[in-house]
């Protein structure tokens, strides 16, 4: 355990003791477990594991149907992804995808589920009622990051070989522009007003900003951490708050997230958290930020408005991936 983990459960109770008063809605997370082939639940009130079952083989990307019924995940080393009824979690049913899905997301039609599978360049659209393959779209050479516009009309998926951002046009689903990023790109998100997409290169060890109206570079945002080596520095999972304000970046095994403010693209602040964090998610309210650290096996809580760390979580083995309740 690292000493910030250690250490984080006495600061916590301090620091609940504020926030508490604070936090009007309960939600619930679920981090998909690598190495335990598990999914752990998490009581965001109370914040606590308060179940974990076992699932797929290696499950990784995660997403919930629009009316949160159902929580829909990667099961990479199966080559499918499958659904769980999200109150019960008990197995609903699978859906077809390429080898190794990894990303996926969902159409805001509520119908469309977006996959990125890994070893075969393609990224399969399925429709999750009938759970029949739509099409198959080529891209580049190990696709990760599927980011969809607000409006539903722009799919960019990366490609972690190639190092390329594809834009999709999810009408037709053609490609209809590429844009070279740094090395290994992993995550693409759009912001709420969609005049920006953001995409993390974890070996590059920088984020691209991109204007998705003409898709040219806005700027590239690189990071410095005090005492940590430039190699460990290295971006991975993006979430944007809703009114567009701040940024927040994973920073794999620099064990931080990184704050910026996206006026300015300056990075406000280094928020310790646990090690090789990896995917992060907001609850609707955008109070918390929980992430996933798979190196230390744990999920760690993040006040957004306060920009701490408040609490460390233990789940199962390699927490990959997070996804919160709707409601």
């Amino acid at each position: 355990m690292s000493r910030f983990a250690q250490a984080l459960p006495v600061f916590a109770a301090a620091a609940m003791t504020s926030f508490g008063a604070t936090t009007a809605n309960a939600y619930t997370a679920y981090i998909t477990n690598e190495k335990d082939n598990s999914l752990s639940v998490i009581d965001t009130d109370k914040l606590e594991v308060i179940k974990t079952v076992k699932i797929g083989q290696r499950p990784r990307g995660i997403v919930m149907s629009k009316d949160g019924k159902w929580v829909i995940v990667c099961t990479s080393d199966d080559n499918d992804v499958k659904i769980y009824d999200a109150k019960t979690l008990e197995y609903v049913k699978s859906l077809p995808s390429g080898p190794d899905p990894e990303l996926l997301t969902l159409h805001p039609d509520g119908k469309r589920l977006y996959i990125a599978n890994e070893d075969d360049n393609l990224v399969t659209v399925v429709d999750i009622e009938t759970s029949k393959v739509l099409t198959e779209i080529p891209v580049g050479v190990e696709p990760e990051g599927m980011g969809m516009s607000p409006d539903g009309k722009v799919l960019v998926n990366t490609s972690e070989t190639t190092n390329m951002a594809h834009f999709i046009d999810t009408e037709n689903h053609k490609t209809f522009d590429n844009v070279l990023v740094d090395s290994r790109p992993r995550v693409a998100m759009f912001n709420s007003a969609q005049t920006q997409l953001w995409v993390s290169s974890e070996v590059g060890g920088t984020v691209a900003v991109i204007n998705p109206a003409d898709r040219k570079l806005i700027t590239k945002i690189n990071f410095e951490i005090p005492g940590v080596e430039k190699e460990a520095i290295q971006p991975v999972g993006i979430r944007i708050t809703k009114d567009g304000k701040l940024a927040f970046i994973a920073l794999g095994p620099a064990n931080r997230v990184a704050v910026v403010d996206t006026s300015t693209f300056k990075v406000l602040k280094y928020i310790l958290v646990g090690q090789r964090v990896w995917q992060m998610y907001f609850t609707p309210d955008d109070k918390l930020l929980l992430t996933t650290n798979g190196a230390s096996n744990d999920v760690t809580v993040i006040d957004v408005a306060n920009q701490k760390a408040i609490k460390s979580i233990k789940v199962g083995r390699y927490p990959w991936g997070v996804v919160v309740s709707p409601d």
